[in-house]
């Protein structure tokens, strides 16, 4: 029940959103993605096979809300279609950049939000600077009831990039998921980002978590992406 009220607000506010900006400007922009492995948190989605994704993201002041959408395997019988929705804030304060904001993990025919689906809700905050050339961040994910765990969740991540030529951006993230009911694991990546052009861009990355077994699609592996944004 708790998950659902946070889903229907995630909804509301993306409504209200597009609403607000009917009568003002709106802000679209549109992506689609291919990677050699849909990688969620050092975790394979894909049982290590390619995928495909694309999204529509709204702006509206300091609000935006949008929709991305990726195949998946699980396995078995389970849901082989991603859908998530999200909505938020991204207000500044001094020199910090601050997203506080909803997400609902959907997928298709899964049972919803319900005991053992894999569809899950997630509240985010997040924070980030400037020094210098590079950018700092962290971010704290919680949820009421993770992916069909039975529990709940919280994932904490650090996060940098930086410029180190012209086009190539050296990045990088270590975090610490932690489920109620299941064994907790971190994870982290790097790597290097080179755009194309200024609507296309190159993602070649290194991705791996502590708890290899747990099985292979917690394994280290490289992942090598190509993402156009408009």
């Amino acid at each position: 029940m708790k998950a659902m009220k946070i889903a229907l607000a995630a909804a509301v506010a993306t409504v209200a959103l597009a609403g607000a900006a009917s009568a003002q400007e709106l802000k679209a922009s549109y992506n689609l993605g291919i990677t050699s492995d849909y990688v969620f948190r050092g975790v394979s989605q894909t049982q290590e096979d390619p995928a495909i994704s694309g999204g529509i993201d709204l702006s509206y002041g300091i609000g935006y809300a949008g929709v991305w959408a990726s195949n998946v395997d699980f396995g078995a019988d389970d849901p082989t279609a991603e859908i998530d929705f999200y909505a938020g804030i991204k207000p500044t304060v001094g020199d910090t950049s601050f997203d506080l904001g909803v997400l609902y993990y959907g997928y298709v025919d899964d049972k919803g939000l319900t005991p053992g689906s894999y569809s899950f809700v997630e509240l985010k905050a997040a924070a980030s600077r400037a020094f210098g050339p590079a950018t700092v961040g962290a971010a704290v994910f919680y949820s009421p009831e993770y992916a069909g765990k039975g529990g709940s969740s919280t994932y904490v991540e650090i996060n940098a990039a930086m410029p180190v030529a012209d086009k190539l951006t050296l990045s990088g993230a270590v975090g610490n998921q932690s489920i109620k009911n299941y064994k907790d694991y971190s994870t982290w990546n790097l790597g290097l980002a080179y755009a194309l052009t200024d609507k296309l861009s190159a993602d070649l990355r290194y991705h791996d978590t502590s708890e290899h077994g747990l099985g292979k699609i917690y394994d280290s592996r490289v992942v090598v992406s190509l993402k156009a944004a408009f």
